[in-house]
């Protein structure tokens, strides 16, 4: 029994782990993400003809009477399927990605951190998808500004690869900005910024928000830039509102 119990303490912690074992508990974790992408993208390569047909909805919104694609390759339409699979293959499989590197980094974390880590955690995904979300409705706005801003006389036929581009394109920009508010509370817990400091820079805050939005926003419609400005606006207020709450 005594023996048992020496084997059990004997087994280091895993603050205590050379940095063979950090290599190998690396690789480990490195393996069940890349697995997992691989997985999801078979999954995304299957489920291709109803991913394609939800990404086309804001075009079939704008467009309904003639919302088909039309490709001058004959390997578009397999380059639009493997760029569709990798897309479904990081998406799906980020949640996995997070859950091994939230393993990794957990027993380097002190107590203090790991209660906020949680939180931060779920904000960083909950922002992003809320942020993709608000790109994809507003979608149909931005493809009616394109199209009405080459005049009358161009009749739209849409390559599927460019317009897939477009739409991740804008999604990701609008997930990234929209993890604005995670940043700020960041250098706030971390002493770098102080929400006084915040409250005294709002008016130079609403210049740059807006010159960001104008500059990160692809469409480049007008549209589009108000829908990622008026919340990183509200958002820069929330993160002073949750600095000052922390400070307390």
């Amino acid at each position: 029994m005594a023996l048992s119990l020496k084997r059990r303490t004997d087994k280091p912690a895993p603050d205590s782990m050379t940095l063979t074992e950090h290599l190998g508990e690396l690789r480990r974790r490195v393996l069940v993400s890349a697995a997992a992408f691989v997985v999801m993208a078979v999954v995304s390569f299957v489920a291709y003809p109803w991913i394609l047909d939800a990404l086309k909805h804001p075009y079939c919104q704008v467009a309904p009477t003639h919302c088909g694609f039309y490709v001058t390759g004959p390997l578009d339409g397999l380059a639009l399927r493997v760029k569709i699979a990798a897309y479904g293959g990081i998406f799906l499989a980020s949640p996995v990605w997070l859950w091994e590197l939230w393993r990794f980094v957990t027993p380097g974390l002190n107590p203090k951190e790991k209660r906020y880590a949680v939180p931060f955690i779920v904000a960083t995904i909950g922002l992003f998808t809320l942020g993709a979300a608000v790109a994809f409705l507003i979608f149909p706005h931005a493809l009616q500004w394109l199209d009405s801003i080459g005049g009358p006389s161009l009749t739209q036929i849409l390559d599927p690869n460019k317009y897939l581009s477009l739409i991740i394109l804008l999604m990701v920009a609008f997930g990234v900005t929209f993890e604005f508010p995670v940043l700020l509370v960041s250098l706030e817990l971390a002493g770098v910024l102080s929400p006084q400091q915040l409250s005294s820079w709002r008016r130079w805050a609403i210049v740059g928000i807006v010159v960001l939005a104008g500059v990160i926003t692809p469409s480049s419609d007008p549209f589009s830039m108000l829908a990622m400005a008026i919340p990183l606006y509200l958002f820069y207020e929330i993160s002073i509102i949750i600095g000052r709450i922390i400070r307390r």
